[in-house]
């Protein structure tokens, strides 16, 4: 499968769940207060590096940019589907969220304090993680710190439907500590903490947290 069609894939699938998928997810968070606390570590970790925006790529319908913003960060929004970011706009009309992919970020280099993917490179197959491994590395600033959440495991699965039983045509892809790990360190980014727990955002979900290399 090419490029051009995963993405045309993924976005398509997000548009069509977007409202849904913003109704079945909106009170995720407060369940998952581990994750609170992590959100809260990484904000702590950004305003250490002094005042500057932090991006959610990815950010679907915004719920964690929103929180972002409650916790006191400069956070905006980025994402694939027009459809989620619209559904983003209206429930956060103060936020900042621009139509986008993670695979061609056009943000400036060293423009951010911080970054977080949180869940979202889940659709991202192997061949291109390194690639947008390289675009957070260009656009954050040296020492910046980056958060990634995925799903832990070692297969990839098509999912074909979805958030109200919608159709979607997306693989999502569960992964290994270690070779994200691997990946992160040959970009770039030097890995401070990571952990593996089981919340309402995921079954069995890895976190971790780097610093962009100078």
């Amino acid at each position: 499968m090419s490029a051009d069609d995963w993405l045309t894939d993924t976005r398509t699938s997000y548009d069509t769940v977007a409202a849904s998928y913003a109704e079945l997810t909106r009170h995720i968070l407060d369940e998952s207060p581990e994750e609170r606390a992590i959100l809260a570590l990484f904000a702590d970790l950004v305003r250490a590096q002094g005042v500057g925006l932090v991006a959610d790529v990815g950010c679907g319908t915004g719920r964690i940019t929103g929180h972002l913003r409650n916790l006191g960060l400069d956070a905006f929004g980025i994402d694939l589907s027009p459809g989620m970011i619209d559904v983003a706009r209206r429930h956060h009309p103060e936020v900042r969220f621009d139509l986008g992919s993670m695979t061609d970020l056009t943000l400036d280099d060293a423009s951010v304090t911080g970054l977080v993917a949180w869940y979202s490179l889940i659709h991202i197959p192997d061949d291109e993680i390194s690639s947008v491994l390289a675009h957070f590395r260009r656009v954050l600033r040296p020492g910046g710190p980056l958060l990634l959440s995925f799903h832990v495991g070692d297969e990839s699965r098509l999912k074909t439907e979805g958030y109200g039983g919608h159709p979607m045509k997306v693989y999502v892809h569960r992964r290994q500590h270690d070779q994200t790990i691997a990946w992160l360190n040959e970009a770039g980014f030097a890995v401070e903490t990571h952990k593996t727990l089981t919340s309402a955002e995921s079954k069995l979900g890895g976190i971790i947290l780097a610093r962009r290399q100078p």
